[in-house]
């Protein structure tokens, strides 16, 4: 049985990536952030695409104490010879609350567009959104945020570099419709996070909804590397990871009058 790929391929005297010569054509030339367009797309991405994917990808980067970095600090403390392995379980922190809404955001607007039609009313498709989702129970996706109130920065800024770009099309256009009218309905402006900005610029940059939570993990696995590093720096005593052990260990819960061990 014969297996294939045209992802990459090597002969004695070269290496090529999705058709590019690795040496010649992307070593040097490319970003990181642009490999990981180029596997998506199986194309170089043009500069406006390279400056606003970059973007994009530094906004989600780093964030700070979240589950996904907390993961990876407590998997180091317990692992320091595998780094691999902090990394990915940071990665695995990822979901629908923290970092990921953004593929569930395009999957919202680029499903409503394919729903209601390209000709239909921006305000009604909105309403529509809206009505089904509170109807359902479903969640609004993009909205929200326990710090960023009632602005995220990093919104405001992409959407900026969205519109200078040419990226700021019909499904960024849905999300601040959809944002106008959710705020109206609660009586206060509702936060429009960065998972929500990114969705919708991913989506008028043709991206399929499928792909967009790839390339948040990937910015967020190079994230992770600063908490390792500060880990490590810091000394096994005196790490965020050990320091925090240490406070529920000293606070030992109970349960039913029962001691819980935390020790294995």
């Amino acid at each position: 049985m014969k297996f294939e790929t045209k992802i990459g391929k090597s002969s004695a005297d070269a290496i090529y990536v999705h058709g590019y010569n690795l040496t010649d054509d992307l070593i040097g030339e490319i970003t990181l952030a642009d490999m990981a367009f180029l596997g998506a797309l199986h194309r170089r991405p043009t500069f406006e695409e390279s400056k606003m994917l970059n973007a994009c990808m530094v906004a989600v980067c780093e964030h700070g104490f979240t589950p996904s970095s907390i993961s990876a600090r407590f998997t180091y403390l317990g692992a320091p010879e595998a780094v691999q392995a902090a990394v990915a379980a940071g990665l695995l922190g990822a979901g629908s609350v923290y970092l990921g809404a953004m593929e569930n955001t395009a999957q919202m607007l680029q499903e409503a567009w394919h729903t209601y039609g390209n000709d239909q009313d921006i305000t009604k498709i909105a309403r529509n959104i809206l009505e089904f989702r509170q109807e359902k129970k479903i969640q609004v996706f993009g909205f929200g945020h326990p710090i960023h109130k009632p602005i995220d920065p990093r919104s405001i800024k992409l959407f900026t570099l969205a519109e200078e770009l040419g990226f700021s099309g019909k499904h960024t256009a849905l999300m601040k419709e959809i944002h106008r009218q959710f705020s109206d309905q609660k009586g206060k402006q509702i936060t429009l996070n960065a998972a929500g900005a990114i969705g919708a610029i991913f989506s008028d940059m043709n991206l399929h909804y499928s792909v967009v939570k790839s390339f948040a993990v990937a910015a967020r696995a190079v994230g992770l590397i600063g908490h390792i590093v500060e880990e490590i720096e810091s000394g096994r005593k005196e790490s965020m990871a050990q320091k925090l052990y240490d406070h529920i260990e000293e606070n030992t819960l109970y349960s039913n009058g029962m001691e819980v061990n935390l020790e294995n």
